[in-house]
């Protein structure tokens, strides 16, 4: 049904897209593995670059060629070759990264990138579990890791992203709860296991 809630789904959707929050959470981990200065914010920015920049062009660019909907990439039988584009294209941001030498905490945030696109790809070749519930629990998980339980204050963004994707209907709660648990899963147990 149309009014103010659809209109809030809408925007908490778009707030929350994957490449929203990996941008953000790239230039983050980026300064905070630079000691909090411009060095850092400079990896972050390369991070972003092949892990968020790059595979989101792709999308935009299958979008106006008509072989994606939509830049949520709704359809789950269109995930499988973006998802892979930008598993390649986080693959090799990491290879650079750790090629010049860049602080282990954005090593081991790509990492985690790479390992949960893995796991995006194979899942969603059979259910179209939700992929922003997935890096925005990621996300919430590596910001309680890096900066310490203060961003526990950041815990209702993926119960946000949850609600947005359901209300919109392009996920199911099941979709929707599963997406949130892998996500948060996988960047514990991945960039945990790499800072």
């Amino acid at each position: 049904m149309p009014g103010p809630g659809l209109r809030a789904a809408r925007l908490i959707t778009e707030l929350t897209a994957p490449a929203v929050l990996v941008t953000v959470l790239t230039m983050l981990v980026g300064w905070f593995g630079g000691n909090g200065g411009a060095h850092g914010l400079a990896w972050g920015l390369l991070a972003t670059v092949f892990a968020s920049g790059i595979p989101f062009a792709y999308i935009v660019g299958g979008v106006r060629r008509g072989r994606l909907t939509d830049h949520h990439v709704g359809v789950r039988e269109q995930r499988r070759t973006p998802l892979l584009f930008g598993l390649a294209s986080a693959a090799v941001g990491w290879a650079l990264l750790a090629a010049f030498g860049a602080p282990r905490p954005l090593l081991a945030l790509v990492a985690a990138g790479v390992v949960g696109l893995v796991v995006a790809v194979t899942v969603s070749h059979w259910w179209k579990m939700s992929i922003h519930t997935a890096v925005a629990a990621g996300a919430v998980v590596v910001l309680v890791l890096t900066f310490g339980p203060p961003l526990l204050a950041a815990v209702p963004v993926p119960a946000l992203a949850g609600w947005s994707r359901v209300r919109l209907r392009a996920h199911t709660l099941p979709q929707v709860l599963v997406g949130g648990t892998v996500g948060g899963l996988v960047a514990g147990a991945v960039y945990g296991a790499l800072t």
